[in-house]
């Protein structure tokens, strides 16, 4: 009886009886807005080199050494963990250098880890991957950030 009312007062729609079967590649996912004044920060480990992403094998018994400890939020997007990044790698903060997102996460079907993009951005250059979240991404707590940075390649004149 109760989950009856509470259909008829829901603002969703029936459900059509002729859907189509395509579905666009692209699915929209709605983020909540985190509440940064209320909502504890989690501590997002981040592993950087230059020029390739790590392997997953070398997360495996330990991790790689060159790590950033960032608190941050679910809704950070990677421009500002780009950001971040800039402020303690001087090198990086030249205009040009990408940096190529992966997030590395425990394999479910056997021991090790699994590495997946999550986008590229670039120093002094906007671009849609700039407001791509981690969150957006389906980011877990407890799962690395894995960041190739590629630097400038210098003018020749």
């Amino acid at each position: 009886m109760a989950d009856r009312e509470r259909r008829k007062r829901s603002p969703l729609k029936s459900k059509s009886k002729s859907r189509s079967r395509s579905r666009s590649p692209i699915q929209r996912v709605q983020i909540k807005a985190v509440d940064r004044e209320k909502t504890c920060p989690l501590l997002l480990r981040v592993f950087w080199t230059i020029g390739r992403h790590h392997r997953p094998e070398e997360f495996f018994r330990t991790v790689p050494s060159n790590e950033l400890q960032i608190y941050t939020w679910k809704d950070a997007t990677l421009k500002e963990l780009m950001t971040l990044i800039k402020e303690v790698n001087p090198d990086a903060r030249k205009k040009g250098t990408t940096f190529d997102f992966a997030t590395v996460f425990p394999n479910p079907r056997q021991a090790g880890f699994l590495l997946k993009e999550l986008g590229v951005t670039t120093a002094g250059r906007k671009s849609p991957a700039d407001n791509i979240t981690l969150e957006s991404k389906k980011f877990q707590i407890g799962d690395y950030v894995d960041v190739a940075v590629q630097y400038p390649r210098p003018m020749r004149h």
